[in-house]
């Protein structure tokens, strides 16, 4: 993986929490865009709390409920740019749901706000669970690479 960080940001709106292993996530996630052929300009993932996602819910997309993530594609052009805002609670409780560590599903909502830039959607049955595929492909990448690179250190 190419070592430069590309412009990928975490911001945080939720006081209790800070994502480990920023520079090399922010790598691993720009590799999802170079398979897919896509170029970056800015990406900012932003950590809230269920009440913030549920108001932006509610005024951007009319949708009365929690969700764990929404992304927003700003994009002109053919260069990417985005704001992705993930609830840190949902993360949490979906990772209790799913019986998998709380970073795991982070990752996998980080992956899925990737993916949806990359033109995958996940509206219908088929397209849910091409989804799933590559996520759960991604997860596998994430652990197995940082795992190569914790080695080399």
């Amino acid at each position: 993986m190419n070592q430069s960080l590309p412009s990928i940001y975490f911001h945080y709106l939720t006081p209790s929490f800070y994502f480990p292993h920023r520079a090399f996530t922010k790598v691993f996630i720009a590799s999802i865009f170079a398979n897919h052929h896509k170029k970056i300009d800015t990406i900012n993932y932003i950590f809230c709390t269920d009440q913030y996602l549920l108001t932006l819910n509610k005024t951007h997309l009319n949708h009365d409920y929690y969700t764990d993530i929404i992304t927003f594609d700003l994009s002109h052009g053919k260069m990417i740019t985005a704001d992705i805002f993930i609830s840190v609670e949902r993360a949490k409780e979906n990772a209790a749901i799913f019986k998998t560590a709380k970073i795991s599903e982070l990752l996998r909502l980080l992956i899925h706000g990737a993916l949806h830039l990359c033109g995958y959607k996940d509206k219908t049955k088929k397209d849910s669970q091409k989804m799933r595929m590559l996520e759960n492909k991604y997860l596998n990448e994430y652990w197995v690479s940082r795992e190569t690179y914790q080695r080399q250190l």
